[in-house]
């Protein structure tokens, strides 16, 4: 259940980012053609790793980052990114690909659909005195609290997570959000999960 659950990850990533690529190389921007493939390639060999349920979270980061840095270039005009993480806990353990949907919903139901301006996904992990916790924000479109289970696919990383959380490590997650104003996922894994 866990592997099918993996599977329902952004299915059209790959053509958007060769497509992007092929653009980037007719228009002669060689560096960024560079950077778009050294990220795909990164951003592949964590996704297509088999063998192991947890990475650590410096694994994850590097797997996010290589994804963030592939959209940014596709959204160029529109999107930052930041990673904030403390350094205690970069070596805790935590199921694989656990973020990659909520970063991928921050990034294609948040800052995508603004229409004006520009947003940023922020991704935070901190210690805290019983848990771990997870956040991916952004300062997107938002919506309205309790339809990211409605089934109308636009929250499917969500649901996905909930899940996966709950078969893998029993750790909560919260949504907050609010229409025009953006969405913060917040997630607690016990530390006897994560160390």
């Amino acid at each position: 259940e866990t592997k099918l659950l993996q599977e329902q990850i952004n299915p059209h990533f790959l053509y958007n980012t060769l497509d992007t690529i092929v653009w980037l190389a007719e228009d002669r921007q060689y560096k960024a053609v560079v950077s778009m493939v050294t990220s795909l390639s990164g951003f592949f060999r964590s996704t297509l790793s088999s063998g192991k349920d947890f990475i650590t979270v410096r694994e994850e980061e590097n797997h996010i980052e290589s994804y963030l840095k592939i959209q940014q270039v596709r959204y160029q005009d529109i999107m930052e990114y930041q990673i904030e993480m403390e350094p205690e806990t970069l070596d805790i353990m935590i199921p694989k690909l656990l973020l990659q949907p909520l970063v991928e919903n921050a990034v294609k139901h948040g800052i995508c659909q603004k229409g004006e301006g520009s947003g940023t996904v922020i991704l935070t992990v901190k210690a805290c005195p019983d848990c771990y916790e997870v956040i991916v924000s952004d300062d997107g479109v938002g919506f309205v609290p309790g339809t990211e289970a409605s089934g109308e696919g636009t929250h499917v990383g969500i649901r996905n997570v909930r899940q996966r959380l709950d078969l893998m490590c029993h750790a909560i997650l919260e949504v907050q959000s609010e229409p025009g104003k953006g969405t913060t996922v917040t997630i607690r894994i016990p530390k006897e999960v994560g160390a």
